[in-house]
This record gives structure tokens, sequence and C-alpha cells, in this order.
């Protein structure tokens, strides 16, 4: 089993490195650290907070990007090009399969921020000339933009396993941009009473939650991470990337594929 869900993976690995998309996508991505780097140093005082805001803002909305539009092509793609039935055709679980594509490009958005990471560190560097030691807290913010990473890959995986690609963008987008306004649903949802607040209630706590995992301007500004909250945000994403790759692998398996 580890075995067959490890060469889909890599495969999926592999085929999401040769997408020139994925190339377009992190040199914009670079580039727009870049032009962070420039208005930091126009910005008076304000240099680093304002490179810090940006540069980690681009790394988090290109990676998004890269995870939805590659995500959302995982099923679809393998069907129209027929290699999925060659795929199903052997020893290999339809659960298996759609594992084994989660953590393929799951590993290639970790390995696309490290490269933007990369770019974003020295930028600083060359900005500030030396770090500093708040500045730990910028992998923190960096590992919280991961875990959106892998939500986001497990909801697109699921729009993918029923829908087709368009529908799924739009449906992988518009749950993003909720998920970023989460605690105001929630609060919102906390004034309502009665029947009428059951479903802004369900709805606010369905969708993921990705203002919890938004830390750039705190520690653009200094502020530690509590490590309550690097260990709630670890499970609150772990869990549900979980519970969505299980439900895209429970539709894909009672799905007809002729």
């Amino acid at each position: 089993m580890i075995n067959r869900i490890s060469a889909i993976s890599f495969n999926t690995f592999r085929e999401a490195v040769r997408d020139r998309v994925l190339y377009n996508l992190i040199f914009f991505a670079l580039l727009l650290v870049a032009a962070a780097l420039l208005f930091g140093q126009i910005s008076i005082g304000i240099e680093r907070i304002v490179l810090i805001n940006l540069g980690l803002t681009a790394v988090s909305i290109f990676g998004i990007v890269i995870a939805i539009f590659i995500g959302i092509g995982l099923v679809s793609k393998e069907m129209d090009k027929r290699t999925l039935y060659t795929v199903l055709a052997r020893p290999v679980r339809r659960w298996e399969f759609i594992l084994g594509k989660f953590f393929g490009l799951v590993g290639t958005l970790v390995v696309n921020t490290i490269f933007m990471a990369i770019g974003f560190f020295a930028a600083l560097l060359y900005l500030v000339h030396h770090f500093q030691r708040s500045d730990t807290y910028l992998l923190v913010a960096i590992y919280f933009i991961v875990l959106q990473f892998v939500i986001v890959t497990a909801v697109a995986l699921l729009f993918s396993s029923f829908s087709s690609p368009l529908l799924s963008a739009v449906f992988a987008f518009a749950l993003y941009i909720i998920g970023t306004f989460a605690e105001d649903l929630r609060a919102f949802a906390a004034l309502a009473h009665g029947p009428a607040g059951w479903i802004p209630t369900a709805a606010a706590y369905l969708v993921p939650n990705f203002s919890a995992l938004n830390v750039i301007s705190s520690v653009a500004h200094g502020e530690s991470v509590a490590r309550t909250l690097i260990a709630y945000n670890t499970g609150y994403a772990l869990l549900y990337a979980a519970a969505a790759t299980s439900a895209a692998a429970l539709i894909f398996e009672h799905r007809n594929l002729k």
C-alpha cells in the first residue's frame, strides 16, 4: 500500500514540476517579493514591515493559486489522458490514488515554498543587513502558509473528485475567500439566535478558518506566536485536510468512471 501511494505521489510531483504554469507563478511570486523590496526602500521607517507583509503575502497568494490550479486537474487530467484507467487496472485502490495525488501536490508546494522563502529572506537580508531574534517567527508564518496549502490542496482535490475543472476552481476560490473571513463570519453567526442562526453558524464552522492561519501582520511587527496557537493550527489543518481528503476518496470510490 505504502509503495503504491509513494509511486503515485512521486509521479504527481514529477508531473507538477514539469508544468510551465508552476514556474511562471513562482517567477511572479519572486518578482513581487522584489517589488516589495523596492517599496520597502521608499517607505522610510517601515521598510521591514512593508517587505514582510508584501513578501509573505505574495508567497501565500501564489501558493494558493498553484494549489488550486494544479489540484483541480489532478483527477480530470488523468481521465482525459486515459492514464487513470491504466493505473486503476493495476492493484491500486481508488483511495490510494487520491491519497497519492494529495501527497504529491503537497510535496510540490512545500518545495516551491522553500524556494520562495529563500528569495524572501534574501530580500530581507539585503534590506536590513542582519536578522533579528524576532525573525524566527517569520518561519512560523511561513509554516502556517504551508498549512493553508495543505487545506487548499485537500479542498481542491475534493471538488475535482466530482466536478469539472472550471467549477472546481470556482468552488475552491470561493471557499478560500470565505475562509479568510471565517472569524467575522463566526462573530456574525454568534449574533443570530434561533433557527435563523443555525445556517450561518454551520457555515462558519464548515469553511476552513484561514484567518487563524494568517499571522503575517503580527510577525511583521515583531510580535511572537504562542506555542498553543502553533499546536492548534497544526492539528486543525491536518484534521481538516484529512476530512476533505477522506470525503474526496469516498466520492471518487463511488464515481462512475465510464
